[in-house]
């Protein structure tokens, strides 16, 4: 797919971090003819930091958020006027546009094998930086998996959360949770929709990446050591395969994409700051059990997990109960939580109403690729399926194979750090 405009180089251009504002301000363009400015507002108080490695976090948000940018008109070259990008960075961040851009690549007809060229522009490598901060802070989303990492994380020294944007509808959710927060505003460049609304190409992007940079640089800020996400063990899973390559929906939360990231922390800060997602060794079945025995009663009436929850104008949680993750939500929690309070949630029963067929033999990969969505393996749909089968005999209607030694309660590889693994997880 083309588009009217061409395109020799993609830019970044500056970025500038306002102490007094609290705002770090990142440009990007097209050779000189295109500048786009967003902003990252951090609205909390700061603890004393080091500023050569609050700079080096910095940078890495600025490589990484430009891929909103990126997209619009990929170019066959890549110039860094502001900043320092290593061997290792660059190979980084080639690789996260390349695998996290998979999907864009399918939905507009491009060659999933195209290289994304950052090149390094010192002949140093990173240097190590040692941050000051002890303690945790997790990443919530609005969804139950970080609400189940926060339960489980709850009872250690130092806890705090953050999140990203849609303030009005989290602060229900933050104040149930009842731990110091710290809030972050992005603010996309205004142009960009303009373009989109032409002729720029659009698709997904690897969001969980940017946030992982965010989060980094909210633990530097406030003093904290580890910033953990919530991402399971279904997100390692491909979506489909397009040319010889395999899309995966969720690559910014796969193990791929954090052990990458946890590599580049390491030659950055040592273990000073650290990142890692405390359920990868879990299924989102599985998380699902854990959330409806340790959160759902508690936090019913102000999480969602529906993408589209963020997008209405609300200042309230809510669900479409029309999309593929709401869809795969009512299916994981069905046999733990009682048909009642879902129905009460969704306004109906998600796995009976026969406008959703079609979603579910997709999740089942019984019709179709699975939904570019955030949604579960086909093996956990299948038992969760199996299970609800139980329940509703109409849902026999979905026929599959399972294999018999399944089970959405064992255990996946992950890389927690060993000290917090033993913390949490071994009594």
């Amino acid at each position: 797919m083309s588009t009217s405009k061409s395109f020799n180089t993609f830019v970044f251009r500056n970025y500038h971090f306002d102490h007094t504002s609290k705002t770090l301000s990142l440009t990007y363009g097209y050779d000189d003819q295109l500048t786009f400015t967003e902003s990252f507002v951090f609205d909390f108080p700061f603890v004393d930091f080091d500023d050569a490695v609050l700079d080096t976090a910095l940078q890495n948000l600025f490589f990484m958020a430009g891929v909103s940018y990126y997209k619009a008109y990929p170019t066959a070259e890549i110039r860094i006027d502001h900043g320092q990008l290593s061997k290792e960075g660059a190979a980084f961040f080639s690789n996260v546009y390349q695998k996290g851009l998979g999907e864009y690549f399918y939905l507009n007809n491009i060659d999933p094998h195209t290289e994304i060229p950052f090149t390094a522009n010192t002949a140093k490598s990173s240097a190590t930086h040692d941050a000051d901060g002890d303690g945790i802070i997790i990443g919530i989303g609005g969804g139950k998996d970080s609400l189940v990492s926060v339960e489980l994380i709850r009872g250690q020294p130092r806890v705090a959360t953050w999140s990203l944007g849609h303030r009005s509808q989290l602060e229900p959710l933050i104040k149930k949770i009842g731990l110091p927060h710290f809030w972050v505003d992005r603010h996309l460049d205004p142009l960009l929709l303009e373009l989109n609304n032409q002729d720029a190409l659009n698709g997904h992007i690897p969001i969980s990446a940017i946030f992982a940079c965010v989060g980094t640089v909210v633990a530097i800020l406030s003093g904290y050591q580890d910033a953990i996400v919530s991402n399971e063990s279904s997100a390692n899973e491909p979506t489909l395969e397009y040319q010889g390559v395999s899309i995966n929906h969720q690559y910014s939360k796969s193990l791929e994409f954090e052990k990458a990231y946890q590599k580049l922390l390491q030659q950055q800060f040592g273990d000073s700051n650290r990142y890692y997602s405390l359920l990868r060794q879990f299924s989102e079945v599985a998380i699902a059990e854990m959330f409806a025995k340790t959160g759902f009663d508690k936090y019913k009436t102000v999480f969602s997990s529906c993408n589209r929850a963020f997008i209405q104008s609300s200042d309230h949680m809510s669900w479409c109960g029309t999309c593929s993750k709401c869809a795969f939500t009512y299916l994981a929690l069905c046999s733990f939580v009682d048909s009642s309070a879902l129905v009460k949630l969704w306004g109906k029963n998600l796995l009976l109403d026969r406008s959703l067929h079609s979603t579910y033999c997709e999740l089942l990969g019984i019709d179709g690729s699975k939904p570019l969505d955030c949604v579960g393996e086909i093996k956990e749909s299948r038992q969760a399926m199996r299970l609800a089968q139980k329940l509703y005999r109409s849902l026999d209607v979905f026929q599959f194979n399972l294999p018999e030694n399944y089970s959405y309660k064992s255990l996946a590889e992950h890389s927690i750090p060993q000290d917090m693994h033993d913390k949490i997880f071994v009594k």
